[in-house]
């Protein structure tokens, strides 16, 4: 992979909606409405986004011909519309931004639900809650795959100086270890990168530039409407003209539903140019690499409580260049060969 600050394209910013004890996915009823609460993914949200959806739309019942509402424009709320009008509903969306404008336009989007929870918040009703939800995104994508909608299938290599941890999740024994194609673990000299350990697996990665304008095409072209408006509160939400509501509204909800759990942590990226030839994901502790056709996506940071979306110019050159320094130890390795 060619890292030079001079192939930088951009660098952006964006702020993950993080809930220590995991996303909400939750009913409530209110004077005849119903209205189900489905946000809070941290930076699980686009991999989560088919199966959290599918909880949400699930709590509200039989809802063919049944006028409902989405609030929040993004991956979960496009997400939940499209899975609403395949139930027979009638759907709007009200939101206050869409594709591009969204902080899901933001996400590095590889398919694996990462930073969604602190661990020892875990309940297990959130477990089943997470692994049922995984479970369904992860089927759901496959149906997806292909240049249209921007999914496809990469390996992924982690880089480790020590042996790779297994837990809750992942790894042998994992939760999710199923999903983990492919997997493998190379230990010292049965690789080529510059570490001691690499584990090695398949998933998907979704592009967002790609995928969010065509899964909103879908959806208008499927009847949505789409009204342009930010809610200011919850009182204005119920008095939407719909029987069924559905609050996607991410990092909105921490105001919207006074749920000050709910904290931003700032994720940043830079791209290199495209490079088509590359074909391989690559992640350390600190950093991950993703080829996508927008460019060479280059993360990241991870900074709780920090509300600001303007890019930070120390992180982005960090970020640069601790990334090249990887690829050029990893050219030397294959130089000697």
């Amino acid at each position: 992979v060619k890292i030079d600050p001079l192939l930088e394209i951009r660098t952006i910013a964006g702020l993950r909606p993080f809930r220590s004890s995991g996303f909400v996915v939750r009913r409530e009823d209110h004077a005849g409405k119903i209205l189900v609460h489905n946000y809070g993914h941290g930076g699980g949200g686009v991999t989560l986004s088919w199966g959290s959806a599918e909880l949400a739309v699930r709590l509200a019942g039989d809802l063919s011909g049944v006028s409902c509402g989405v609030i929040g424009g993004g991956i979960m709320g496009l997400s939940t519309a499209r899975l609403l009008q395949l139930r027979g509903a009638n759907v709007t969306i009200h939101t206050a931004a869409l594709p591009p404008d969204t902080t899901s336009n933001v996400a590095g989007a590889q398919w694996w639900p990462f930073s969604v929870f602190d661990n020892d918040r875990r309940t297990e009703e959130f477990g089943r809650q997470y692994v049922e939800a995984a479970t369904f995104s992860y089927h759901y994508f496959q149906r997806l795959v292909g240049p249209k909608m921007g999914v496809s299938w990469l390996p992924n290599y982690y880089l480790s100086d020590d042996p790779p941890r297994n837990g809750w999740i992942s790894g042998p024994g994992g939760v999710l270890h199923s999903m983990q194609v492919g997997f493998r673990d190379f230990g010292p000299g049965e690789h080529v990168f510059p570490s001691n350990h690499v584990r090695r697996f398949d998933t998907m990665m979704i592009e967002p530039s790609i995928y969010l304008p065509e899964l909103l095409a879908e959806v208008q072209g499927a009847g949505a409407r789409i009204v342009v408006e930010k809610m200011g509160s919850m009182e204005q939400i119920l008095s939407l003209p719909h029987a069924v509501l559905f609050n996607c509204t991410g990092l909105g909800a921490r105001e919207l539903c006074n749920d000050l759990e709910l904290i931003p942590i700032k994720g940043q990226l830079s791209f290199m140019r495209p490079q088509p030839e590359v074909n391989y994901n690559l992640i350390t502790d600190e950093l991950y690499m993703f080829p996508r056709t927008d460019g060479i996506l280059l993360g990241g940071t991870y900074e709780k409580n920090r509300w600001d979306t303007a890019p930070d110019l120390m992180q982005r050159d960090r970020i640069i260049a601790a990334h090249r320094a990887v690829f050029q130890a990893m050219a030397e390795i294959q130089e000697k060969g």
